[in-house]
């Protein structure tokens, strides 16, 4: 196991809680950047690793968020030590902050940056800020909130947004980063990239497919099931069970899984924007990225 590269912190995050993880075979690792996807691999992880529709938990108490600081480190790490079974657990953090062992799989979810952007901006307006801070230790934001741009406009400062991507993960240069450091990893027998469009497409497919890669043995008869589980719908009936908030952070659980669909970021930005987009991203990340990301 090697020593993360890089330390990633923001105000409810520090990926240095990964260090001193006592890692075991087989465990899998769930990195994705924020809205791309993050809670429908761990629910698809949680069916293949379980197989069953019925968890014996919620999803956040069986995939926990590693290094989210609103529960201390050691109760998380007791957490998945007393697991009988194969472990998934959830990070926002680029592979580079996260201690690699060739013992573990690490997957990546990629969604196209537009609309990861759109589903970012809802989420912004489903947080409770109070909580937040009250569970971070953070001071409580106070006086009346700042109104909200429109999201066209908001979505076209995204694009433009000159940042430090290792300060700013959920910009445009902090996502391309998460990605691109993930492409370059991609033949490594342990890294799997997954593409939001493709669980779309094909969710029965990918599941499949990663059982495969997992070496996990399913039941032919138990996939019907198990895969109309994943599907949005279904998640979005069983939000009380699935959406990451068993602390009161979210206003409301079913708009964490608001759509779920493809393609609305491109159409929010006009001809300009659009040509914007593709300067930014053509400097930010490799063609072949994003030609698989863009498809």
């Amino acid at each position: 196991m090697l020593t993360p590269a890089h330390r990633y912190r923001s105000d409810d995050e520090d990926s240095a809680r990964w260090v001193g993880f006592p890692f075991r075979d087989g465990d899998i690792v769930i990195s994705t950047r924020s809205k791309s996807g993050t809670t429908w691999m761990q629910m698809i992880c949680a069916l293949l690793v379980l197989g069953t529709a019925e968890l014996p938990a919620p999803l956040s108490v069986l995939s926990p968020w590693l290094d989210w600081l609103v529960e201390p480190r050691d109760v998380v790490f007791d957490r998945l030590a007393a697991q009988p079974h194969r472990r998934f657990i959830k990070t926002h953090t680029p592979l580079d902050g996260v201690p690699l062992d060739a013992r573990v799989h690490y997957v990546v979810v990629a969604r196209h940056p537009l609309d990861l952007a759109v589903s970012l901006y809802h989420q912004a307006g489903n947080l409770d800020r109070v909580r937040l801070a009250e569970l971070t230790g953070q001071p409580a934001p106070t006086g009346p909130p700042r109104p909200r741009q429109p999201l066209e406009r908001w979505l076209a400062s995204w694009v433009d947004r000159e940042v430090d991507p290792r300060a700013a993960l959920d910009s445009l240069p902090g996502v391309l980063m998460h990605l691109s450091d993930a492409w370059a990893r991609r033949h490594e027998p342990n890294v799997e990239l997954v593409h939001y469009d493709d669980l779309l497409a094909d969710l029965g497919g990918e599941m499949r497919r990663l059982a495969e890669l997992w070496r996990i043995q399913v039941a032919p008869e138990r996939w019907p099931e198990l895969v109309e589980a994943a599907t949005f719908g279904r998640m979005r009936e069983r939000a009380d069970r699935l959406a990451p908030d068993t602390l009161g952070v979210l206003r409301d659980r079913r708009q964490f899984f608001r759509q779920g669909a493809s393609g609305q970021g491109r159409n929010l930005l006009d001809e300009s924007a659009m040509t914007r987009y593709r300067k930014r991203a053509a400097e930010l990340a490799p063609p072949d990225l994003l030609r698989w990301l863009h498809r």
